[in-house]
């Protein structure tokens, strides 16, 4: 099984999630300033179309 497939339980819960996250600082203040909503959006909606 690849890195992509591989699922981890999530804390004490029963849920099981992909290992794979989509870190989310730099659409924050973190880094200056953020890039435009919509650009966000879509690229939110093109991570979980993908899994």
């Amino acid at each position: 099984m690849d890195a992509i497939n591989k699922k981890r339980t999530l804390g004490n819960s029963d849920l099981e999630v992909s290992s794979i996250g989509l870190g989310c600082m730099g659409m924050s203040f973190s880094y200056g300033p953020p890039p435009e909503k919509k650009e966000m959006i879509a690229l939110i909606r093109s991570a979980v179309e993908k899994g």
